[in-house]
């Protein structure tokens, strides 16, 4: 496995931006996972690394060496799509062999038979070597379709979605499987996902990606608890932060610039005797977790509820919130904290929230 790098790149699809002066470094056996909604360029970032799209602007670098112009080929790099795209008239075995019969490899049939059967294994579809993959359920094509990255041992893992047109059973078996896989082999994997779930649990660090931005990157307790942004903060969390202005709630005086506050709802307690009036709009119950819409002075704030909180809708309540919870923000949406603003000037603090960051 090996590093790789976008310096400075940009990619343009005619008037649009899809990547704008990225730089980012994926460590060496990192598991990197870039989190953003449609559009905010992760697809393109990935192809950049494969050399199915070439920057405009910038270098690649893949295992130290600079590949800007080469061919995918040449880039020793393993692509899986969202969708499964196996070979329907293979079977299972041919389909994890096909990569290994390539000319280049020339690698013995024994040498493919033991490297198909170990990652069969590993992927937990063995037992489906001899089946075509027409006969395959949705979650072990996709297996299939990961294993046939697997099996080349390549620099570079980029995932493109992998597990978003599988059922929520499927995506939690196979986030689970991937975690450990890439764990196991060391492997440095580039995984493009819009779901915040995933992201948190298969990621070393978390990018978050804007309109070909990259906005913040770090791991994910970093960047669900410090975020750079109000944008930042809104990818990570469910229900997501509250974002409500500086002087309300009966939150402590702001810093200075500070003109908003993010709450996140598991840092509100509701009815827990004194505390500060509040309407129950609605109450969901989500499994094990409950969670209350309230009503504080016309804006609206989600909160975690204990489970025997006794809490229904149209109760006038009380609530209040953990010392020290509150995330500032300024008028531009950008964090206030004297941490940053210790080391970071305003200049680069702004360029975090709204341009491209430098990650290493």
């Amino acid at each position: 496995m090996a590093e790789a790098t976008l310096r400075g790149v940009t990619k343009r699809f005619g008037d649009t931006v899809a990547v704008d002066d990225m730089t980012l470094t994926v460590g060496d056996g990192e598991f990197l996972v870039l989190l953003g909604p449609t559009g905010a360029g992760k697809t393109t970032t990935l192809r950049l690394f494969a050399g199915l799209d070439m920057p405009d602007a910038g270098t690649v670098e893949i295992a130290g060496q600079d590949v800007t112009v080469e061919l995918p080929a040449v880039r020793d790099v393993a692509f899986v799509f969202q969708q499964y795209s196996l070979y329907p008239h293979l079977s299972v075995y041919d389909n994890l062999a096909f990569p290994l019969r390539a000319p280049g490899r020339r690698m013995g049939r024994k040498a493919i038979r033991k490297r198909v059967t170990e990652i069969a294994e590993m992927l937990r579809i063995g037992h489906k070597l001899g089946s075509r993959a027409t006969e395959l359920s949705g979650g072990e094509m996709q297996r299939v379709s990961i294993g046939r990255a697997l099996v080349r041992a390549p620099n570079l893992f980029l995932m493109d979605e992998p597990l978003s047109s599988l059922d929520a059973r499927l995506r939690d078996d196979l986030r689970v499987e991937l975690k450990r896989i890439q764990r196991d082999l060391g492997a440095t994997i580039v995984y493009v996902t819009h779901d915040q779930l995933e992201a948190i649990t298969l990621a070393d660090r978390i990018g978050i990606l804007d309109h070909g931005r990259l906005i913040q990157i770090g791991p994910p307790q970093e960047v669900y608890e410090r975020p750079a942004s109000i944008y930042a903060a809104q990818r990570l969390g469910s229900p997501p932060i509250n974002i409500v202005s500086a002087g309300s709630l009966g939150l402590p005086p702001p810093p200075a610039r500070a003109v908003q506050a993010g709450i996140r709802p598991e840092d509100i307690t509701v009815a827990a005797g004194a505390g500060f009036p509040a309407s129950v709009l609605t109450v969901e119950h989500l499994g094990v977790e409950t969670v209350a819409v309230l009503d504080v002075g016309g804006q609206t704030v989600h909160a975690f509820l204990d489970a025997h909180a006794g809490v229904e809708p149209g109760a006038e309540t009380t609530f209040s919130i953990r010392p020290g919870a509150a995330v500032w923000f300024d008028a531009d949406g950008v964090r206030v904290d004297a941490r940053v603003d210790a080391r970071v000037d305003g200049g680069a603090q702004r360029k975090l929230a709204g341009g491209a960051a430098d990650v290493r």
